[in-house]
């Protein structure tokens, strides 16, 4: 909603000043020489010192005079304009005093706009004088100086009050329909405002008394079409606002036709589809034009070729796919234009070359295949540019203002931009590495009878090693491009490294993730169906594994065989992890992505917890006819402690993810200081914790480190006391399995004739092999 204060809010013109124009040019006077900065930097006002792009507007002091932070506000395009129609409405001749204005004259004219947009109620009655309409005023209404406010009084038709009215206001009412007659004799009206009502038409001809009007604001009605005979007879109109209708198209006549003064059209909100050639032929004055927010998907060469006096164009939120290449070449005024979120699929090399008085340009949300630097050197005056992502800042080197300046993983400057991010990622690398090698190389040592068990623990870890792997490589690379990682991001992410990197990083996450459910599945069948043949043997244990290895290697390296199909799956930010798509990737890597995360390991995931807590249950139910109850219940509690936590770190590291997902599922915005914290932080967990949970924790490695520990004091003892006789530390242990826990008198042919009868096991037995 737009909601004007009229110029009689104002006491005088000294209230309102000129934005300063003043552009950083990359040449600094000061010391008596003149300093050119080189490209890319940019002056610290009148000191002898030049900074880097992504130094300027960052909200820190980098020059130590603020120079760096000064006039980074974009007050290009309707700012300017609405200045200029302030000066002009009091008459002033000179902009010297303008522009000449300090800081404190530019805060006061944008607490003006403020107060102009935001402000719906603004406390006319501090600076208006009393009622100075002649005649009697509606009841609901209120009265101050020329102006009558009607808003939110339940009115269902225009109001009758003195002819003398300058601003008459009706918004938030339950008017369908305007008389062609109802404003027949507001001669002196000035500004209309009609908005959050019920209108659906407007007929010929039903301002055409009104010659004075210089702002009609209709926005938030039911409008679905127009003509230029609506406006017939506002001969003095300035702005036109009908955001948030829903008119579909623009007439196929010149529209401006009986507005000759017309500044400012916006369209915000509608449903309009196409600009037609005609529509705007009229519009000469036109300074600004406001589409955003509707339905457009095509232009045509000729469209703003009018225009040529336009300052401000407003796009962004359309459904363009395509701009023509001559599209802006008469917009030789304008100043600031948004494109943005319009799914452009390619923009030439010489698009903007006839915008040369361009000071802002919004490109956000538009994925730019073919960015160079040619595109934006020709815009010599450009100051702000506002990109999707902020790799491509990088193309547009002599513009001091570019955003954004991360995408909350990466920085202008570093791969991590966290500092915190940068030393964890080699802490958590470490630990992921050096626990899971130190597992594969202690498992020699215990001599298992279960070796099946064993060589699935291993593959394990080797599989979560690789996630160390992953980490290393990343904090590698961001050493590798540190304070300089913008001239590097675009090529990294698109780099073979990166793809690689990432796929290493699935590689891992989905061989371990089948590997813990392989596991979880081998624990469910021994204690849930203990009677039951349906351990793995040898040849089916490995068979499995190989499965699990190759269905990892299938998942991970899929996406690089088909660029077209998937595109840039792991060049999506620069750690190279394909957590969740963006609404600019293409179907089938969305689907992909989905299938991987929300499919096989939610599934998985499931498969843990439920085969957990069914373990669990299961032990508890066989432990009410045991007749040691307070052992019984001990062991529980201990194995109860074991599987929560295995479930706790699984839940740890994946319910985030499933959220995340599903969340981009719904097309929420993640921001991506999120992302880089799941991948450095909460993704690594079970890589980090397996070996402790799965070898490091279990009774046979602690009373192997007993053991040891016993023997070596042994030792000593011996060496101390002279002894000739010396005994080597053992490193070798049994783990414990059901099977050689069970007493050796049970074990007799005459008992178990069937092999499966075997797997027989107590439920101390079963309570000692998982504490």
């Amino acid at each position: 909603m737009v909601t004007m204060v009229t110029t009689l809010d104002i006491q005088g013109p000294g209230f309102l000043c000129h934005p300063m124009k003043r552009r950083m040019e990359p040449v600094l006077h000061g010391s008596g020489q003149d300093v050119k900065c080189s490209l890319g930097y940019f002056p610290c006002g009148n000191i002898t010192k030049c900074l880097p792009q992504l130094l300027h507007c960052n909200g820190v002091d980098d020059c130590g005079n603020q120079a760096d932070e000064d006039n980074c506000g974009d007050n290009n395009g309707w700012p300017i304009q609405f200045d200029k129609y302030f000066a002009s409405y009091y008459k002033m001749t000179s902009l010297y005093h303008f522009e000449t204005q300090t800081s404190e004259c530019l805060s006061h004219f944008f607490l003006f706009i403020t107060l102009l947009f935001l402000v719906p109620h603004y406390p006319h009655s501090l600076l208006l004088p009393p009622c100075s309409v002649v005649g009697s005023v509606p009841v609901p209404c209120l009265c101050r100086g020329l102006e009558v406010d009607c808003d939110e009084t339940n009115l269902r038709a225009v109001p009758s009050v003195s002819s003398n009215v300058t601003k008459m206001s009706l918004q938030r009412n339950l008017i369908r329909k305007l008389p062609p007659d109802g404003f027949k004799k507001y001669h002196h009206l000035q500004k209309l405002y009609l908005s959050h009502n019920r209108i659906t038409f407007l007929k010929p001809g039903v301002f055409e008394d009104l010659h004075r009007l210089e702002w009609l604001i209709i926005e938030d009605n039911h409008l679905s079409r127009i003509s230029p005979l609506t406006f017939y007879g506002l001969n003095s109109l300035i702005l036109l606002a009908l955001m948030n209708n829903v008119l579909t198209h623009l007439p196929d006549k010149p529209l401006c036709q009986h507005m000759p003064r017309l500044h400012w059209l916006d369209f915000e909100g509608n449903h309009i589809h196409n600009l037609r050639n005609l529509t705007f032929i009229s519009c000469s004055n036109l300074t600004v034009l406001v589409m955003r927010k509707n339905k457009i998907n095509h232009l045509s060469e000729n469209t703003f070729a009018p225009l040529q006096k336009l300052d401000e164009l407003d796009l962004g939120s359309n459904k363009i796919e395509n701009l023509p290449p001559q599209v802006f070449k008469d917009l030789k005024e304008l100043s600031q234009l948004n494109l943005s979120y319009n799914p452009i699929q390619k923009i030439q090399a010489n698009q903007f070359d006839y915008l040369v008085k361009l000071k802002s340009l919004s490109l956000e949300g538009i994925e730019i295949s073919n960015i160079q630097q040619r595109m934006f050197r020709p815009l010599m005056n450009l100051s702000h540019i506002y990109f999707k992502k902020f790799q491509y800042c990088g193309y547009a080197p002599h513009v001091r203002s570019c955003k954004p300046n991360t995408d909350g993983i990466s920085s202008l400057e570093n791969l991590l931009a966290n500092i915190i991010q940068r030393v964890f990622v080699w802490v958590v690398s470490a630990v992921t590495c050096f626990g899971n090698v130190f597992v594969i190389c202690m498992r020699p040592y215990i001599r298992s009878e279960n070796r099946l068990h064993a060589m699935s623990i291993i593959s394990l870890c080797c599989a979560d090693c690789l996630m160390g792997i992953y980490l290393f490589v990343i904090g590698a690379f961001d050493l590798k491009f540190r304070g300089e990682y913008n001239k590097h991001a675009q090529l990294w992410m698109e780099s073979i490294h990166c793809q690689i990197v990432g796929s290493l990083a699935i590689l891992s996450t989905e061989v371990s993730v089948l590997l813990l459910t392989f596991l979880t599945l081998e624990k469910y069948i021994c204690i849930v169906y203990p009677f039951r043949c349906l351990r793995p043997k040898k040849c089916r244990t490995i068979t499995v594994l190989i499965l699990i290895w190759m269905t990892g290697f299938i998942v991970a390296f899929i996406p690089l065989t088909n660029k077209e199909f998937f595109k840039n799956y792991y060049g999506t930010n620069g750690v190279c992890f394909p957590l969740h798509s963006e609404d600019t990737e293409s179907t089938g890597a969305q689907i992909y992505s989905v299938a991987i995360f929300l499919g096989i390991n939610l599934a998985a995931f499931i498969i843990i917890v439920f085969s957990y807590g069914s373990m669990f249950y299961s032990i508890h139910q066989s432990a009410i006819t045991a007749t040691e109850i307070r052992n019984q219940v001990k062991k529980e509690m201990i194995l109860a402690k074991r599987f929560f936590f295995i479930v706790f770190t699984d839940a740890l590291c994946w319910i985030p993810i499933f959220v995340l997902k599903f969340l981009s599922l719904l097309q929420v915005e993640i921001p991506g200081t999120i992302t880089s914290w799941v991948v450095i932080f909460i993704l690594p967990i079970n890589s980090a914790l397996n070996p402790i949970l799965y070898t490091l924790t279990t009774r046979p490695f602690k009373e192997m480190i007993h053991q040891f520990w016993y023997n070596y004091r042994k030792r000593r003892s011996i060496d101390s006391k002279g002894s000739q006789k010396t005994y080597a530390p053992s490193f070798i242990w049994v783990e414990m399995w059901p099977l050689q826990e069970m007493p050796p008198e049970l074990i007799k042919p005459a008992l178990f004739t069937d092999p499966c009868e075997l797997s027989l096991i107590s439920q101390s037995t079963r309570l000692n092999s998982y504490s």
